[in-house]
């Protein structure tokens, strides 16, 4: 076993012993003792754990990595011989203090020639110059506060309770017939103010029952779709559907909404009708395309089916059409009755010999029964 000394510079204080001494457990080796030291530079950290001479590599690269760590360094550790912290501030070197020369006295003064006796002679008394050597600054030591911790491993924290999210039941909605008062003023509105009909029909989904919202969009697609076409499409007929839909569909819905066509496929980015969650308005593009569309590919059919919808989280609306031929009148069913049958239709009978009644022949070619006359 080998022990080992972690130091550390961090920035933050909260939480540093936790963290550090986790990741050195969980690298397979135990605390021994640590210190953190408050230092101008920021938290010093000095850690002693003890673990397999093996493991020394793997925690110096998880020591590296620790994103609590300025810097960081793994050395051996030696009792009785500590290793002074890398990143600690360094005591200042002061100049060692040199005291003032000390000034020298003024020189003597040169007698003067003798003068002229007086009366009174004047002393003169010259002040004696002290050399004041300054008192020497106090030197201020910067000194660290050290304080030992103890590591505590965390207490799990009970976990919380459960949030009881309430769920609203799930109700099907019942479809109604559309609203044609509705439609009817949505109507009015198309000869006027086409192709800048969207917000007329949002008024509609708003006005109707929830209900008969997708009926009444359906309705009221069917109604413009047909008008469009009288207006602008009333000479084109005997189209195909791919050719229907590049020449006349596509097109037509473009005036209202942006549309890429995919082969019979029309993509609907960004619909106004269909932004409310839950709400979609692909209805009455679906009966629009059956109004305009139904004319040129006549006699044949329409089948539009909704594969996705913005309103349930798609990227775009996006509607799959598909045409079909309508049947042709049916046959009247064959007729077993002797009054409907031609002279050669109708099942032959046979006579049994000797018994004189008629025989009939079921459709499988067996015999099913005898007529007998009625007894008297």
């Amino acid at each position: 076993m080998i022990e080992l000394e972690i130091q550390g510079l961090s920035g933050n204080r909260e939480g540093l012993l936790i963290d550090v001494g986790r990741l050195a457990v969980l690298h397979g080796f135990t605390l021994q003792r640590q210190r953190l030291v408050q230092d101008p530079h920021g938290i010093l950290l000095t850690m002693v754990v003890r673990g397999l001479p093996r493991k020394r590599r793997a925690l110096e690269e998880a020591m590296d990595n620790c994103d609590r760590f300025i810097s960081v360094q793994v050395f051996p550790f030696v009792e009785g011989n500590p290793t002074p912290h890398f990143a600690a501030s360094r005591k200042r070197e002061e100049p060692p203090h040199v005291p003032a020369p000390a000034v020298p006295p003024p020189p003597a003064p040169v007698a003067a020639p003798p003068a002229p006796p007086v009366d009174r002679v004047a002393e003169c008394v010259v002040p004696a110059v002290l050399a004041v050597e300054p008192e020497p600054e106090p030197e201020h030591e910067e000194t660290l506060t050290e304080a030992e911790f103890e590591f505590i491993l965390p207490t799990p924290r009970a976990p919380a309770p459960a949030t009881v999210v309430e769920t609203q039941p799930f109700v099907e909605l019942i479809p109604l017939e559309p609203d044609e008062d509705a439609v009817e003023k949505f109507l009015r509105a198309l000869d006027r103010d086409y192709p800048r009909i969207l917000t007329h029909l949002q008024e509609l989904q708003r006005s109707v029952a929830e209900g008969a919202r997708a009926s009444s969009l359906e309705l009221a697609g069917r109604h413009a779709g047909a008008w469009v076409f009288g207006r602008e499409y009333a000479e084109d007929g005997g189209l195909d559907l791919p050719g229907a839909l590049e020449r006349i569909g596509a097109p037509a819905l473009r005036a209202l909404v942006e549309v890429d066509q995919q082969g019979t496929q029309l993509h609907i980015h960004d619909s106004p009708l269909c932004a409310e969650a839950g709400h979609s308005g692909c209805s009455f593009f679906s009966g629009f395309l059956e109004g305009l569309l139904g004319p040129v590919i006549a006699p044949g059919g329409l089948s539009i089916f909704p594969v996705c919808c913005r309103s349930y989280g798609a990227d775009a609306c996006v509607l799959a059409i598909k045409s079909f031929r309508l049947p042709a009148a049916a046959e009247p069913p064959f007729s077993a009755w002797p009054e409907k049958r031609g002279p050669k239709r109708g099942h032959p009978h046979l006579a049994l010999a000797g018994l004189g009644q008629p025989l009939l022949r079921c459709l499988d070619s067996g015999i099913h029964a005898v007529a007998c006359p009625a007894s008297p």
